[in-house]
């Protein structure tokens, strides 16, 4: 089956994952005009009592300043932007936010954690896909079953809410049954990698963690740097920050006075994705990421972090044309 028309033309096969607090609309801009689908969730456009909806003016700026690029590179547009909505019971303010979107029609909705009926009826009312991420194959056949377009295979090693199973077991599972949009996540962080995924049976890779390492992701300079300097064997598998089972940095965790070998485990019960919640004052500065850091070696811009993975990408290809040909 082909892509939905939304997702094709992309400059590489590449989804900008959706980063807790670090995606923005910097971020979000710089990818698509580099050509890869940007993405942030709805609850990082944060605001308190009084004050104007964020999500409403991140939307505006995002779809204006693509439009504007647009019209000045009729030859060159920028990919499509994609938005995260938190299906928690927790999330007080998903039923808005949805109304929101609806309204800027946004292209691409991707949804977390709870796959429901109305969130794939109002992306769809809009004239958008969603994409709902998943991390075994039971739920991905629930995320279908409730009408979702395309699925997230958040395999082991991924940044965030990472699933434990092997990329390879995954995908093949789902494409046994699913022959429709499938991206593929974890430790995806070369074009090598991008080229990887479609061999395995994906459509598009979903990278993350990368980008927390460009300039305009909004983390702190020593959240940056620790994702340039380190690699996959600096990565903890935990439950115990937000009751789900998630990649960290352990040096993050060994600078909050926790071991992070000995860590207990906590329980999805624990979940909260209110507007008032609060990491616990050791948690603050315990930092997410996946396996495939050590392929991020500085700091920079994203549009050069993009023109690196496209030149990987079509590297790998020429040489996996001289593989196959043999």
């Amino acid at each position: 089956m082909a892509l939905p028309p939304i997702l094709q033309n992309l400059r590489i096969p590449v989804v900008g994952s959706p980063l807790f607090i670090i995606s923005n609309p910097d971020l979000v801009i710089a990818q698509c005009k580099a050509g890869i689908v940007g993405s942030f969730p709805a609850l990082n456009a944060r605001e308190k009592d009084g004050e104007p909806i964020m999500l409403e003016a991140w939307l505006k700026r995002i779809t204006e300043e693509l439009d504007r690029h647009n019209q000045a590179n009729p030859d060159n547009p920028a990919a499509p932007f994609a938005v995260n909505q938190i299906v928690h019971r927790s999330n007080t303010r998903l039923e808005r936010d949805l109304e929101i979107c609806h309204k800027w029609k946004v292209p691409i909705w991707i949804t977390s954690l709870g796959a429901r009926v109305e969130v794939n009826e109002a992306a769809h009312d809009c004239g958008g896909i969603t994409l709902h991420d998943i991390i075994n194959n039971t739920f991905a056949k629930k995320a279908i079953e409730k009408g979702a377009d395309g699925l997230i295979a958040v395999a082991a090693g991924a940044g965030g809410h990472a699933g434990a199973q092997s990329p390879f077991a995954l995908v093949s599972e789902i494409r046994e049954w699913f022959d429709g949009p499938l991206l593929l996540s974890g430790a995806i962080a070369n074009g090598r990698s991008i080229l990887a995924a479609q061999a395995m049976g994906a459509d598009l890779a979903y990278i993350g963690s990368p980008f927390i390492a460009t300039n305009e992701a909004n983390a702190v300079p020593d959240y940056k740097d620790m994702i340039a300097r380190h690699g996959a064997e600096d990565i903890v598998y935990s439950s115990l920050f937000t009751g789900v089972w998630g990649n960290y940095l352990k040096p993050s965790i060994a600078r909050a006075g926790m071991d992070p070998d000995n860590l207990p485990q906590s329980d999805p019960s624990t979940m909260n994705f209110g507007q008032d919640r609060e990491k616990p004052k050791s948690w603050k500065e315990i930092w997410g990421s996946g396996q495939g850091i050590g392929a991020i070696k500085k700091v920079q811009p994203a549009a050069d972090l993009i023109d690196a993975l496209a030149a990987q990408y079509a590297d790998a290809k020429n040489e996996m044309r001289g593989i196959v040909n043999g």
